[in-house]
């Protein structure tokens, strides 16, 4: 079971490391990591995608919650949360592809940031399934660069993920 946690952290050098050697010490495997900043300027939101089952996921936030520069640790559950991700594709293309790759970003909503001669660069948003839905299609067309931010999560409707220091 995948679970999302939302880690607020004072915005400070060197607290992604010892956030990320806490997964690697207790040999967990971080499938996601976004980092940036939240409304106030310090502190920094982590948002991790981890594996594991309601035991390992009570670990981590046990560790990550002994952490000094750790405000507070929160599961995202899926089914009450929007979550998303960002990519840029770089495909290559030709005279005879380029408007079957520019249809295939429409029908995506997504968005071509780069033009060049041989090549497009390719922004698409949404969740994970939509990303991996629109790099399958554009394989046949021969993906040549691409990066995926990770997942991001935030909990739908009043519920916060409160940054009062504990």
């Amino acid at each position: 079971m995948k679970h999302t946690l939302a880690i607020l952290v004072e915005n400070k050098p060197g607290v992604l490391t010892r956030v990320a050697g806490l997964f690697s010490r207790r040999g967990f495997n971080i499938e996601s990591l976004a980092v940036g900043v939240t409304e106030n300027k310090d502190i920094s939101r982590i948002t991790i995608l981890v594996s594991g089952d309601d035991n390992i996921l009570e670990q981590v936030e046990k560790q990550l919650n002994k952490l000094i520069d750790v405000i507070r640790v929160s599961d995202i559950p899926a089914d009450e949360s929007v979550n998303r991700e960002l990519a840029l594709i770089k495909v290559g293309v030709d005279t005879t592809t380029r408007a079957e790759v520019m249809q295939i970003v429409d029908i995506f909503r997504a968005k071509i940031v780069d033009v060049g001669i041989k090549s497009l660069v390719i922004e698409v948003t949404g969740d994970e399934s939509k990303i991996n839905a629109m790099e399958q299609l554009l394989r046949q067309f021969g993906i040549k660069e691409m990066v995926r931010t990770g997942k991001i999560a935030m909990n739908r409707g009043a519920k916060l993920v409160q940054s009062e220091k504990r």
